[in-house]
């Protein structure tokens, strides 16, 4: 980021990139009644948290590439749940409807790190209240797709984001654990920091994102000062 100018705003993606959603999830499925063989064990369970992200993810660049209309995004978290427990095997009889509801509404109280921030992220007005206010990380703004009438990464929704903050897209930052975001937002034109977690974009190699972006950021060591830390750091916040 050498000779870029100093931003006057950050923006962040929300769950994948400052919260720990997969620890978050798996307090809720490590106690759930199991008799599956496919869902007995602790291994198995961090497996399906891991593939329920993944399989929302898939469905939200469908949608988005198929002009399909936004969706709550309990609505494309339960849908995906419902068929990864069909796949494996698990009825209705294992987890019933309660339950899964219970699940869905396991991703709006999660646990994240201190940072000052913008969010820009995909989902609903409800869903980043519910995360701003179980994680406790103080963001300035919340500003979701269902708020601007786009989805991430159609290049419109960062445009409007930035245009209600009221800076030139070379005057802010895209901080993103998701390398489908951050070259959106690279591609109007916004400065980009890509922080690695260990639970996103596990089929990426890092060697090639790390040269992608104008900073990467390791947050898989699990050191305090890393991660976002490292992040605030940079830009001596």
């Amino acid at each position: 980021m050498d000779g870029a100018p100093r931003p006057k705003a950050l923006l962040f993606d929300l769950m994948g990139t400052c919260l720990d959603w997969h620890t978050s999830i798996l307090e809720h499925l490590l106690p759930a009644p199991s008799p599956s063989h496919l869902l007995s064990t602790p291994e198995s369970l961090f497996s399906l948290a891991t593939a329920w992200r993944a399989a929302f993810f898939k469905e939200i660049v469908r949608r988005f590439e198929a002009g399909e209309e936004l969706e709550d995004i309990d609505v494309t978290h339960r849908r995906t749940l419902d068929k990864l427990l069909e796949e494996r095997g698990a009825g209705m009889d294992v987890w019933g409807e309660n339950f899964r509801n219970e699940l869905v509404q396991a991703w709006h109280k999660q646990s994240g790190e201190f940072v000052r921030s913008v969010v820009l992220a995909n989902g609903t007005v409800k869903l980043q209240l519910d995360l701003a206010k179980s994680s406790g990380v103080p963001f300035h703004t919340l500003l979701s797709s269902q708020l601007l009438g786009h989805t991430k990464p159609d290049p419109k929704m960062y445009l409007k984001a930035l245009d209600l903050i009221g800076v030139k897209p070379e005057e802010a930052v895209m901080v993103a654990a998701h390398a489908y975001d951050v070259r959106a937002a690279a591609s109007v034109g916004m400065q980009t920091v890509y922080v690695h977690r260990a639970t996103e974009d596990t089929d990426l190699d890092m060697h090639l994102v790390r040269d992608e972006f104008d900073l990467f950021i390791d947050g898989t060591s699990g050191e305090k000062d890393g991660g976002l830390v490292e992040l605030a750091r940079h830009y001596k916040a």
